[in-house]
């Protein structure tokens, strides 16, 4: 595979995390909206890793040239963290998921949505291929920026993500029927099921033309116990492991 842009990286498989490849969200009220995910990605993958920090050197040189007079500054921001570490955003440890991995959140603008595509390269078409826990291989850019006072290298969808496999789920899933709605009705307490039998005692009769017909004992429709429907689950909003800020992504869209 040909590469002649040495501040673009084609990743191994990675799972994907905080998945909005399918629409673009914005990242806090009144934000820009963009396409994002965050890349998972396992640091026995030496090689992805090693390229990851040759581009991001070579958008360090483009930076000098084109961003920051000429000097690179002694402390540029890049946008790789280490999964067994704490989060920038608060000092906090970064989720489970991201033991033992590299993470690296991407993004693009609302005009440059990526294209997805499966294992033998066909358009992914259904929505519910494409969530949070899913494992793939995202062409990412590095770019240098300076920004309200702060200088550092951004990460960016660079047009294409190939996811390769399943896998579990991350964040909120959607909930169930049942958790919903509860289970079954069933017979108040004390009320005998005598559903297809009926009681002793009680004789069939053919009811004369027009005359009305009364119900046969023993069948009566069963009556649901106070209490038995379910409050619904409350979704879990999702944030950013990066940044701390919401993001509005439920059920991995």
């Amino acid at each position: 595979m040909s590469n002649n842009n040495p501040t673009r990286v084609v990743t191994g498989e990675a799972r994907l995390s905080y998945v909005n490849l399918l629409s673009p969200r914005a990242r806090h009220d009144g934000g820009e909206e963009k396409y994002s995910v965050t890349l998972l990605i396992p640091k026995t993958d030496v090689n992805t890793k090693q390229r990851l920090d040759a581009a991001i050197e070579a958008a360090k040189l483009q930076g000098k040239e084109k961003k920051w007079n000429g000097v690179v500054p002694p402390m540029v921001a890049i946008p790789i963290y280490d999964g067994d570490g704490v989060k920038p955003s608060d000092g906090l440890p970064f989720g489970a998921e991201c033991k033992g991995h590299w993470v690296l959140s991407a993004s693009s603008k609302v005009d440059q949505p990526p294209k997805i595509v499966d294992i033998n390269l066909n358009p992914i078409v259904d929505p519910t291929e494409v969530y949070s826990g899913m494992y793939g291989r995202v062409a990412v850019n590095f770019a240098p920026y300076a920004a309200q006072g702060k200088k550092g290298i951004g990460c960016y969808l660079s047009t294409n993500v190939q996811k390769t496999r399943d896998g579990e789920p991350l964040g909120a899933a959607a909930p169930a029927a049942t958790d919903d709605f509860g289970g079954a009705p069933q017979p108040s307490y004390g009320q005998q099921q005598n559903y297809g039998q009926p009681q002793q005692g009680a004789q069939y009769q053919q009811p004369h033309p027009g005359q009305y017909q009364t119900p046969q004992p023993g069948y009566a429709a069963p009556q649901q116990q106070p209490g038995q429907m379910q409050q619904p689950g409350q979704v879990q909003q999702q944030f950013d492991p990066i940044t701390g800020q919401p993001i509005g992504g439920v059920y991995g869209q």
